[in-house]
């Protein structure tokens, strides 16, 4: 019925001992209303790195990784929206990972003009607040298609950071001193790392209210109840009392334009949730909250084929994926899932070897049902958000056909796949 507001089931997956620690700390939580935020207060012009914004301008501001006279600071783009009424602060991050590719592309699909246009979503004349939008954080990583500095660290694994530090520990420290500090809610868009693709889904620290809040007003289905890792960004800004989700969908490497899709409406729904935009937030049908897994490996070595993706729905004994080697034709070793559950993440890569990881397997045996009331053709759960044309292109763009001549490398087009790249460590419990 329209205008009646729709009650989101939610299948409570938690163990019976974290949701008594999230309940205490909800209920031990004060509003979220902060009288800085009203409405009738008075609201300034900001500053961003010395530079001034107005009340309901939009500016880019490069700011630089690195505090150095000579050689590369790695300036990034940073999209100030400062908002006409009094609201929180609110900073979006892709790429902190320079290989991961959802953030970046989702950032700039919020900074096309479909959403920056004066009727669009993000017209800082009608909003309230500043919002910050951050596409790329670790450049060089980006330039190199490499999840890590040059160095060789994961800026994900160096917060907060030292001014004297590693050069990817001082990064993490402008980028605390920078970005963080004055921050109110940190959106920190991700996909899986190397060898791997992730369904669309948020972690976040559900013990820490205001991160509880932000987790679930993103608007999808899936809901990871995850303690920050050591060094992250996420934990980081959790310690300052921070809202800090981690939003994971695709692999690295690629883009899958469902995953952006789904970034940008959550970030969105965020952003209406806070009243910082018009509008109120789309809700899913359903919202699982969990807080384990399983893992399904490989029991023996050869090549794995994967009959499953990210995000599919299985049933107990359903066959998820063969090995088979080639030094034994005729031979061949079937996995099949324990129980019923949801596919969150996948292997990509075809080689594997005994106790190998093929998939991240979300156990909901009690709820299958209600995952069954929402998948594709496939067997994939539709997520929230992932229908619908990629909004951020223009349909009056004019299509120009460009005529690529020259030859395939090696003879063929699949040629330079055939090397095998370095495997990444595994890190089970590390977000990636």
């Amino acid at each position: 019925m329209a205008g009646k507001k729709r009650r989101v089931r939610v299948a409570h997956e938690l163990p019976k001992t974290r949701r008594l620690a999230i309940k205490k700390a909800l209920a031990e939580h004060e509003s979220e209303a902060r009288p800085e935020w009203d409405r009738t207060s008075d609201w300034e012009d900001i500053r961003f790195l010395r530079k001034r914004i107005k009340k309901g301008e939009m500016r880019t501001i490069d700011m630089p990784l690195l505090n150095v006279e000579m050689g590369d600071s790695w300036p990034i783009p940073v999209t100030v929206f400062h908002g006409v009424r009094p609201g929180p602060v609110v900073t979006i991050i892709g790429g902190t990972h320079g290989n991961e590719l959802t953030g970046p592309s989702a950032c700039t699909n919020l900074l096309s003009s479909i959403f920056t246009g004066p009727d669009g979503a993000l017209d800082p004349s009608t909003m309230a607040g500043t919002v910050r939008i951050v596409p790329v954080l670790n450049l060089p990583g980006y330039r190199s298609k490499s999840r890590y500095f040059p160095d060789g660290r994961d800026l994900n694994r160096a917060f907060p950071g030292h001014s004297k530090g590693s050069t990817t520990s001082r990064v993490a420290y402008m980028v605390k001193r920078n970005l963080i500090k004055d921050s109110d809610v940190i959106i920190d868009l991700h996909s899986a790392a190397t060898g791997r693709s992730n369904m669309p889904q948020i972690r976040g620290d559900l013990s820490h209210p205001e991160s509880n809040l932000i987790a679930k007003a993103f608007g999808i289905e899936v809901v990871l109840d995850s303690r920050p890792p050591k060094g992250s960004l996420r934990r980081t800004a959790n310690q300052m009392d921070i809202a800090a989700i981690t939003y994971e969908g695709g692999g690295a490497n690629w883009l899958d334009q469902a995953s952006v899709k789904v970034a940008v409406h959550g970030c969105l729904n965020v952003l209406r949730a806070l009243k910082v935009i018009p509008k109120n937030p789309s809700r899913p049908r359903f919202r699982l909250n969990a807080g384990g897994s399983s893992w399904l490996r490989a029991g023996e070595g050869g090549l794995l084929d994967m009959f499953v993706r990210p995000g599919s729905v299985v049933e107990k004994g359903d066959v998820v994926a063969t090995i088979s080697d080639p030094g034994s034709p005729g031979l061949s070793v079937d996995i099949v899932a324990p129980v019923d559950g949801l596919m969150i993440c996948t292997a990509t890569n075809p080689f594997v070897t005994a106790g190998t990881p093929v998939g991240h397997f979300l156990p909901v045996s009690k709820h299958i049902d209600l995952l069954r009331s929402q998948i594709d053709d496939r067997g994939v759960l539709i997520v929230n958000g992932s229908q619908g044309d990629a909004i951020w292109r223009d349909e009056s763009d004019e299509m120009v056909e460009i005529e690529l001549k020259g030859e395939w490398s090696g003879g063929s087009i699949d040629a330079e796949w055939n090397k095998v790249s370095e495997e990444e460590t595994e890190q089970e419990e590390a977000e990636s």
